[in-house]
């Protein structure tokens, strides 16, 4: 690897002086910046992030951890963040877990090991609980966002997941639903459970039972939605509030199987408003949960050094799926 010592031998400077100029320090004549710099680029010079960091004793890298990269919620999260960071003078590092819990320790691990000024996440849903999570980063300043563990200290952004998930049942039952399922989510994450709360409370409100045979937990995948939506249509359901617009896109496609007419005889509501919600065929009512919002809040808190809970409002995009004035 080409050194520092090695672009100073071929201009016949000193090291500090290559070091300067590459750092940009005005104190090194223009010129000479750009000699050095286009002798690092001749030479194939690559800065070595982890002892520069280490000299210094800092850094300008944040380390954001999601479970999947192609998802439009966590790519906005990671895009509003990101225009705050680099405003600061950070640059972003992002570590996909697959949402596999062993995947993140080791994404952990590595942002800790690359000496990260601070690390933005949210938990892979394998992850039963966040005890691994200061273990593995150490001193390093966390923020957790969307699915957060609540015992874990730091900084959280959350969605407002209970009053989202109340008004969207609500939406359903205004609009004559009799029997409201829901597509559950995974239970062990608090940024389900909440939605799960929301949705018996806004049931319970109205006078409706909750019944839990229509409770259909673990289906945020639009393979599971479809199977646990051809399971509440036998079960009587006229309506379903989902947890995830993936597993409602799935619901979709069990009642275009069973030739059930939507909105008119069964109603759907979804969370996250994916691109795709104002595309299907009805068109895809759900809740959005300002994604780029809340990665800019994430990013905040981090450069504020907050320890402080904010959560961003869900707003319910009502289309075609449960609003039966469409078809009158």
């Amino acid at each position: 690897m080409t050194t520092i010592t090695d672009i100073a031998k071929a201009l016949g400077i000193t090291p500090s002086t290559v070091s300067r100029a590459l750092a940009g320090n005005p104190r090194v004549k223009e010129e000479t910046r750009t000699a050095v710099q286009q002798m690092a680029d001749k030479m194939g010079y690559r800065r070595n992030v982890v002892a520069s960091n280490l000299r210094r004793g800092r850094s300008d890298i944040v380390g954001i951890v999601v479970p999947r990269i192609n998802r439009e919620f966590f790519s906005n999260v990671i895009s509003g963040a990101e225009s705050v960071l680099r405003e600061a003078g950070y640059t972003v590092l992002i570590c996909q877990t697959g949402e596999d819990y062993e995947t993140e320790i080791r994404a952990l691990k590595t942002l800790r090991n690359y000496q990260v000024a601070g690390v933005l996440m949210s938990h892979a849903i394998s992850s039963p609980d966040g005890s691994h999570i200061l273990p593995a980063i150490g001193s390093t300043p966390l923020v957790q966002f969307d699915r957060v563990f609540g015992d874990v200290p730091g900084a959280k952004v959350t969605g407002a997941g209970f009053e989202g998930a109340y008004e969207a049942t609500k939406h359903l039952i205004a609009n004559g639903y009799k029997r409201i399922g829901t597509l559950a989510g995974y239970l062990n994450s608090e940024v389900y459970s909440e939605r799960l709360d929301g949705y018996r409370k806004a049931l319970s409100d109205s006078g409706m039972t909750v019944d839990p045979d229509i409770i259909f937990p673990d289906t945020i995948l639009r393979s599971t939605g479809h199977d646990a939506t051809l399971r509440a249509i036998d079960a009587g359901c006229d309506a379903l509030y989902s947890a995830g617009d993936f597993s409602a896109l799935g619901a979709l496609d069990a009642l275009k199987e069973r030739g059930i007419c939507v909105p008119r005889d069964f109603g759907i509501v979804g969370t996250a408003n994916e691109f795709f919600t104002a595309l299907t065929t009805p068109t895809l009512s759900s809740l959005g949960q300002h994604p780029y919002e809340m990665g800019q809040e994430a990013a905040r808190a981090f450069l504020s050094g907050s320890k402080d809970e904010t959560v961003i409002p869900m707003e319910l995009h009502i289309r075609q799926s449960s609003d039966k004035s469409w078809q009158k």
